[in-house]
């Protein structure tokens, strides 16, 4: 049986869906970002209370089509760009049409439709969390994650940064160093 769940995109998520199943006596599954697969079937009751339980923890056991293919797709993309090595080398909507079966028009719509964005601006948004978080670490200069990022350019990678966080990469790094400059001296 498979069930899908709202909000579910990092490993934690993961740990506390596998922690509430066990709970309930279910061990023999299989977790993905969003998706649980169960050997045995789930009952009502046990639904009920995962539902309950899941809340919790900030997470939504899902039964909508709709809202269940837009989880997919939102799982794809946080997939593709934060936990894969490298990006893909087809174009976004190939890769994200193959890995969900489905027609790209189709996911497209739907998505827009129900988040009031396209997945293009979702993609870039996460794009753009991804070079915040490797400009964090410090492990790569900006040509480098421009190249990791599959920008075109540090221009292009610079331009779309300051267009979703209203700062330049290099003005956002030195917020960090101010950040942790001004830990150390208190």
């Amino acid at each position: 049986m498979k069930l899908y769940i709202k909000y579910m995109v990092s490993l934690r998520c993961k740990m506390v869906v596998k922690q509430e199943f066990q709970k309930l006596g279910i061990n023999d599954l299989t977790i993905e970002l969003g998706m649980v697969e169960t050997v045995a079937d789930v009952t009502e009751s046990q639904q009920e209370q995962l539902k309950i339980n899941l809340l919790k923890s900030g997470l939504e056991l899902l039964d909508d089509k709709k809202k269940i293919l837009i989880e997919k797709i939102k799982n794809v993309i946080i997939e593709m760009i934060h936990y894969s090595e490298d990006l893909p080398k087809t174009n976004y909507s190939d890769y994200i049409s193959e890995k969900l079966d489905y027609d790209y028009t189709y996911l497209s719509n739907i998505f827009s439709e129900v988040k009031g964005i396209t997945i293009q601006q979702f993609i870039i948004i996460h794009k753009i969390e991804r070079v915040k978080e490797l400009l964090l670490y410090d492990e790569f200069n900006l040509t480098e994650i421009a190249y990791k990022m599959h920008y075109s350019s540090v221009a292009h990678l610079s331009n779309q940064f300051k267009k979703i966080t209203g700062l330049s990469p290099s003005f956002y790094k030195q917020l960090k160093q101010k950040r942790k400059d001004n830990l150390e001296n208190m």
